[in-house]
């Protein structure tokens, strides 16, 4: 489905609505959706007839607990909307533009979302951690305990490396949809309802605004024999605090579930959620496996009971949450892992966006990730632009002496090789940095036929197929975009209208299904440049798969091979020494002279001329 249609269809739709009536609705609306649309999109289920609903509605008072924290949350997100009606109110057509951006990706998300228990594919490319803990203890009895002053530490690392800790209702929401989470997300759970969960874990959640996970099982609220565990007092004051999330984990913590008898196992997973639910008055939605043992029937069995999700363990095979098998076994790292994990965590990529226009104001960003064990780096955002050199260099170099403020660069379209320092392409080009038109050799555009011809200008980046009779002038790349100030034809399509391009697309070009290093740059979902790399070898077609999971609409190849180069803020971020350039694609950080139509000059090519 492609979202710029349903975002003009939409727009159609909305701007053609002129009544002050319908514009009280659609406000209320917005408020209606910002409200609820978080809370429908969780994974949610219908109740098994095992499990009777639950008939205890949450307290006046327990409404009220909500923490500073949470508060304001809630008033900036009141706040920003009232922002939005009153623009809505004010200049109609714009504010339905903006809230249809806004909203929109969210709509889709949700009605997009994976059928349960399967995790959504954007899900898949986050790498989310959820940690996991048991006792907290001031003197250790066992490798995994963790002392408070320990638990503390690990409380100010998330906070010294940007990590935010987020709920499992965010995680599962995020898992079905694939809707965003902060950039370095984790998740907090803590097993089997120990004493110090209470004492030592609930004091520092508050201090530090983190919500938690807390696993119980039922026989062990109140048992002091031999360590001790919360009460059932304790359970339900933490439990009205919305930084915590209560999880059934069975009635009598078994060894291995997986080893009962059906009706045994069925008692300890359906019986721990009406007891829970009955002391603690609120819905229980999350079952945790006893030391993270399940099987299909297990997993059955869980999913009769009425759980949206469950958590499981393996100290064998820890994975990030959207690696799972499905939401009714999400992955969890033991803590031990933290700095490792945290050193990897990322919220994924953003929504498809449905604004109307290209997004060349965002600032330049990198995100390194691996797909479908293709690892790449992205750069996206900033104004994209080309520079043609006046001979050949490595991107860094052409860079430096580019008297631009780009941010990023990677190498550009196919050239001459027949002398090392000629700066003669392949196919017509055009760069606003040199603002000269030079137009392909005769015998090389008929080979060129079909190939991408990327046109830019200071609003917009049209990937068409190049035309050797009306392409190789000025006034032919003109007539297709009137203000275009950079042209220049690549190598294929990788991604084309947000789908990866087969086998037959490529058109016999040379070496397309071998492994190379590959570059390549495009547009994302977001409608913002993106120029990239992969760091290992990779044949064409895989590379347009993952680039689709990571979130890229449009996406041409460029030389590659030894020719793939990508600088970032000075730096080279390939593992080796490129060949020299004469083209490259870069992206601009803040505005800049070139963001206007330059005055361009058309010139002959002549074999081999340096400009």
């Amino acid at each position: 489905m492609k979202l710029i249609p349903n975002n003009r269809i939409l727009n159609d739709i909305f701007f053609n609505f002129r009544t002050q009536s319908i514009f009280h609705a659609l406000i209320c609306g917005l408020f209606t959706v910002s409200v609820l649309l978080p809370q429908l999109a969780v994974a949610r289920r219908p109740v098994s007839k095992l499990v009777e609903p639950d008939k205890t509605p949450t307290t006046t008072s327990e409404a009220c607990s909500n923490n500073d924290i949470s508060l304001n949350n809630q008033v900036s997100r009141v706040a920003s909307n009232v922002v939005l009606a009153s623009t809505w109110v004010s200049k109609p057509n714009w504010g339905l533009e903006n809230i249809v951006g806004t909203l929109g990706p969210y709509v889709y998300a949700f009605l997009n979302r994976s059928s349960w228990p399967n995790i959504n594919e954007r899900a898949k490319q986050a790498r989310v951690p959820i940690l996991m803990y048991h006792d907290i203890i001031p003197k250790k009895q066992v490798f995994f305990d963790v002392t408070p002053e320990e638990l503390e530490q690990h409380f100010q690392t998330l906070k010294d490396n940007g990590v935010t800790p987020i709920s499992l209702d965010q995680l599962m929401t995020h898992l079905q949809t694939g809707m965003p989470l902060p950039e370095k997300p984790v998740v907090l759970t803590f097993d089997d309802g120990y004493g110090g969960h209470y004492e030592y874990v609930y004091p520092l959640l508050k201090k530090y605004g983190y919500p938690a996970v807390f696993s119980i099982y039922t026989n062990g609220v109140g048992n002091n024999v031999g360590r001790t565990h919360v009460s059932w007092e304790q359970v339900k004051e933490m439990a009205a605090n919305p930084l915590v999330t209560i999880a059934a984990h069975s009635v009598s913590h078994p060894a291995d579930l997986t080893v009962l008898p059906p009706e045994q196992i069925q008692k300890e997973v359906v019986e721990s959620k009406k007891i829970l639910e009955a002391n603690l008055g609120i819905p229980i939605r999350y079952f945790t496996y006893p030391a993270g043992k399940y099987n299909e029937q297990v997993a059955s069995l869980v999913q009769a009971a009425g759980y949206d999700s469950a958590l499981t363990m393996n100290d064998v095979d820890e994975r990030f949450a959207g690696a799972s098998e499905n939401l009714l076994a999400v992955s969890r790292f033991g803590q031990s892992r933290l700095e490792d994990v945290i050193a990897q965590t990322w919220g994924g990529t953003k929504l498809p966006s449905w604004k109307i226009g290209f997004d060349f104001a965002s600032p330049v960003q990198r995100t390194d990730m691996t797909i479908d064990k293709i690892p790449l780096i992205l750069v996206s955002g900033g104004q994209p632009i080309t520079i043609h050199a006046d001979s050949r260099y490595t991107v860094k170099e052409i860079l430096a002496r580019s008297n631009t403020n780009a941010v990023a660069a990677v190498d550009g379209g196919f050239f001459s090789l027949k002398f090392l320092n000629s700066n003669v392409m392949i196919g017509p080009v055009l760069s606003q940095v040199t603002k000269q038109f030079i137009p392909g050799n005769n015998g090389d555009n008929q080979k060129l036929g079909g190939r991408p011809l990327v046109l830019i200008s200071p609003h917009e980046v049209r990937f068409i197929p190049f035309d050797p009779l009306k392409h190789n002038t000025l006034e032919g790349i003109q007539a297709e975009m009137p203000e275009v100030t950079d042209a220049f034809v690549a190598a294929a399509w990788l991604v084309k209208d947000g789908q990866p391009r087969e086998a037959t697309t490529f058109n016999g070009l040379f070496d397309f299904n071998a492994a190379r290093y590959r570059a390549f740059w495009g547009v994302n979902q977001n409608k913002q440049a993106t120029i990239g790399v992969s760091l290992e070898s990779v044949d064409s077609i895989s590379l347009g798969v993952a680039l689709v999971k990571a979130g890229l609409q449009d996406v041409v190849m460029v030389d590659s091979g030894q020719s793939t180069s990508l600088v970032y803020q000075g730096e080279s971020l390939v593992r080796y020494e490129p060949r020299p350039v004469p083209h490259a694609v870069a992206l601009l950080g803040s505005p800049s002279m070139t963001n206007t139509p330059p005055c361009v000059l058309v010139q002959k090519k002549t074999k081999h001329r340096r400009t």
